[in-house]
């Protein structure tokens, strides 16, 4: 799908090692521009890399926050220049009697409740609002019913941009007190997400604004990797590791690498439902 910001000239933006946008479906290659869906097939697209070598001493000398992986991430190499909230790098704590019970031998619970919205969010909107100031976007905006308006709030507002959030009528004001802490612009949509979403989408197409889980969708996705490329670095890359997350998103690790795989439920293995915030890391 193209948008306004779809026209934006790519040549003279950086970001790092990407190179394109990938089709997950068809693998036909786009620019790096504010697109989420393939021209030819409508297919997720994902981002694109040409990895230049890094080493584990390169990861160790950077700031203690996701940029420490910039290399890995679409974004600037000096994106950590930049005002940003600087999330990630939150503990990782060994809960030995929860292996117990659930007959594993090793189970760490990842706490990002340490991010600086107390959200899991902050990781994806950070590369997001990255992404955004490299296009020179004002705006920076997302459907949401909680955690995600709050961090895009936070963001724009360490950022200097105009923070816009759409959520479904009759929302809880708790979900979105910090959005409003923050100066954001809070847009009640009478219907459901499903209908919030959607006009996120038509509303992308019409105005040069970065939405971050929509025409940015690509960008935002990449910064959840960071987790992996985290409990990896905090157990010392050996052995491999299943990551457990609480929004079906799963990861698995060996030797160093994250592989992603999208879980069919919420409800992740051996039967537990995990809050948000809290991943798993199991080894078995």
């Amino acid at each position: 799908m193209t948008g306004m910001l779809s026209t934006t000239t790519t040549a003279a933006i950086d970001l790092g090692t990407a190179r394109e946008l990938v089709c997950r479906e068809c693998g036909c290659s786009t620019p790096l521009a504010a697109e989420f869906a393939c021209a030819e097939c409508f297919g997720p697209l994902e981002i694109g890399y040409d990895f230049e070598p890094i080493t584990r001493s390169d990861i160790e000398s950077g700031p203690p926050s996701i940029w420490r992986y910039r290399k890995l991430l679409p974004v600037p190499d000096n994106v950590d220049e930049h005002p940003n909230t600087e999330p990630g790098l939150t503990r990782l704590i060994r809960a030995d009697r929860l292996a117990k019970a659930l007959g594993l031998r090793r189970v760490w619970v990842k706490d990002d409740t340490g991010n600086p919205t107390h959200s899991f969010k902050d990781r994806v909107v950070a590369v997001a609002c990255a992404k955004a100031l490299e296009l020179g976007c004002t705006t920076l905006s997302c459907s949401s019913t909680g955690n995600l308006a709050g961090s895009v709030a936070a963001h724009a507002a360490r950022a200097g941009l105009r923070s816009l959030v759409f959520i479904p009528a009759g929302l809880e004001p708790a979900k979105v007190g910090a959005a409003g802490a923050y100066g954001a612009t809070i847009v009640e949509v009478d219907g459901t997400y499903d209908d919030v979403n959607r006009l996120c989408a038509e509303l992308a197409d019409q105005h040069r604004w970065a939405i971050v889980n929509v025409n940015l969708r690509p960008f935002y996705s990449e910064g959840s990797k960071t987790l992996g490329f985290e409990v990896v670095e905090q157990l010392g890359g050996e052995g491999r590791t299943h990551l457990h997350r609480g929004d079906a998103h799963q990861y698995e690790t060996r030797r160093g690498y994250v592989i992603e795989r999208r879980a069919a439920r919420v409800r992740c293995a051996m039967g537990l439902h995990l809050h948000a915030r809290l991943t798993l890391a199991v080894q078995g």
